[in-house]
């Protein structure tokens, strides 16, 4: 059974041009381009941080659910707030999770005729009355994970033959970057699909997940579901389709999928989105020759369904496509989406 490497990058974090940080930047490499995902140790994020999140997450999941639904993504344009069970969909079939979006807290924008839609991704957070100390947490959490996912931009950039500041100006002002609290209810067995959150890749550029010691999470290798467990002081890192297609599909967008828990439990965990700025744009990159022999080109297999360059637009297509309440609700008017 195939097994997901652990790889330290506390040296690069030290001094990215040591030899430590030269094998670190090899190790990750190998990872994204093989099974697309691994643990990460050595981030220097502290335990408290990550306990403090995971905690405040519990407590918002026991609140009652009419207060949970006070901040419903269906309020809010910029598909943020909280998601009742069975109302994401992948697949077009629907998870049995529930779980809060964030992303950066900025005004709503007011925006002219003729400006791009994704605009109105922009703006702010809808946080919960009755757990007033969950936005200082989340905040603080989201800081920390930030310059952690830059630095492993900055790697990859140097293993992919780059300069190791290739990817920063797409970074800078104001990433894109987003945090769902999630978790995963065990189904009643007469109706259980068994689907806490159906198979898929994801959609950006990295991500990040913080979960607790109740399995379920599992990994598309060749014709294999592995499962990644829970390892203390590590979070699982993998990749999106946008990195992928950048990279000429030498860097790999795997699929992935959550089982639902068995009766009596439930799954808790935290997913970190490392994103550029939303109007970023990502060609494919020139890499060097020893990599090409490797790059089969980084496009989604369904051409009904292609990676724009795009990240805004992008972004915007999954995020519609995942909460058609919100769709239909603010962005009635968009239609289909096709990269400009």
């Amino acid at each position: 059974m195939p097994s997901l490497p652990t790889l330290d990058i506390s040296a690069f974090l030290i001094n990215p041009h040591s030899w430590e940080s030269e094998l670190f930047v090899r190790e990750l490499l190998a990872a994204c381009h093989g099974p697309g995902f691994c643990y990460l140790i050595g981030h220097g994020v502290r335990p408290a941080l990550d306990q403090a999140i995971l905690e405040v997450a519990g407590r918002f999941f026991s609140l009652p659910e009419t207060q949970r639904r006070e901040i419903a993504i269906g309020h809010s344009p910029h598909f943020r707030g909280y998601t009742i069970l069975g109302d994401e969909r992948t697949q077009g079939k629907s998870d049995w999770r529930d779980q809060i979006d964030f992303g950066p807290e900025e005004p709503a924008m007011t925006l002219g005729s003729g400006e791009p839609p994704w605009l109105r991704l922009r703006g702010p957070n809808q946080w919960p009355a009755s757990l007033p100390d969950m936005r200082d947490t989340v905040v603080d959490w989201m800081q920390a994970m930030q310059p952690l996912g830059e630095n492993i931009m900055r790697a990859l950039a140097l293993g992919l033959g780059q300069p190791i500041n290739c990817f920063d100006a797409s970074m800078a002002p104001n990433p894109y970057s987003r945090l769902k609290v999630i978790r995963y209810p065990a189904q009643a067995r007469r109706t259980n699909t068994g689907q806490g959150l159906g198979l898929h890749h994801d959609s950006g550029l990295l991500s990040f997940v913080l979960q607790d010691e109740i399995p379920g999470l599992q990994v598309q290798i060749g014709d294999e579901l592995v499962d990644v467990h829970h390892k203390s002081g590590a979070y699982v890192m993998n990749l999106g389709e946008m990195l992928q297609a950048a990279s000429r599909g030498y860097l790999r967008a795997t699929k992935h999928r959550v089982e639902s828990p068995p009766a009596g439990k439930q799954r808790i965990s935290i997913a970190f989105f490392m994103n550029p700025r939303l109007d970023a744009e990502f060609t494919p990159l020139k890499l060097p020759p020893h990599l090409m022999l490797d790059a089969p080109g980084g496009q989604n297999a369904n051409p009904r369904d292609p990676v724009f360059s795009s990240f805004g637009y992008n972004t915007l297509k999954i995020r519609m496509r995942a909460h058609p309440d919100v769709a239909e609700r603010f962005y009635a008017d968009v239609g289909p989406l096709s990269s400009p």
